[in-house]
């Protein structure tokens, strides 16, 4: 399964924001500098995360995102579901597919698709920033100001 950019652009602001000292807040425009990401697109993408709990966005001119809840509560097929518009792996009704009820195709397709999630539902985005973890670092030295931060 390849995930979109949307949940790929998801995954670096949870990312970014689990890095950084919750006390401070981040923004999006040091997001998308850090990552070099549409700012349009990332807005988007904050309002849905914001929606889902998943950040927390303080709007103002002091305002700012953090995340909505401890990163090792932020399942990662949660985070896919909720980005990926569709997660059908094969489509057999647009074109409607001629040999749909006796193709075991999407059967097995489906049953992948429901392995890799289930696999995926054991990891955080906690698992993602363990302290000290080269992700953390990079994220500390390439984009925040103050790497105890």
């Amino acid at each position: 399964m390849k995930l979109t950019k949307h949940t790929d652009y998801a995954f670096r602001v949870l990312l970014y924001v689990a890095v950084k000292n919750q006390e401070e807040l981040s923004t999006i425009k040091e997001i998308t500098q850090a990552f070099n990401m549409s700012q349009d697109h990332v807005m988007k993408i904050v309002q849905k995360l914001s929606k889902s709990g998943f950040i927390k966005a303080l709007r103002g001119k002091n305002g700012g995102i953090r995340l909505g809840r401890p990163a090792n509560e932020i399942v990662i097929a949660d985070v896919i579901i909720l980005m990926e518009a569709t997660l059908a792996p094969v489509n057999c009704k647009t074109p409607l597919c001629n040999i749909k009820q006796g193709c075991k195709l999407a059967d097995i397709l489906f049953e992948a698709q429901d392995k890799y999630l289930s696999y995926l539902k054991q990891y955080t985005l906690a698992d993602l920033v363990p302290e000290n973890s080269s992700t953390v670092q990079l994220i500390q030295t390439l984009f925040l100001k103050n790497p105890n931060t």
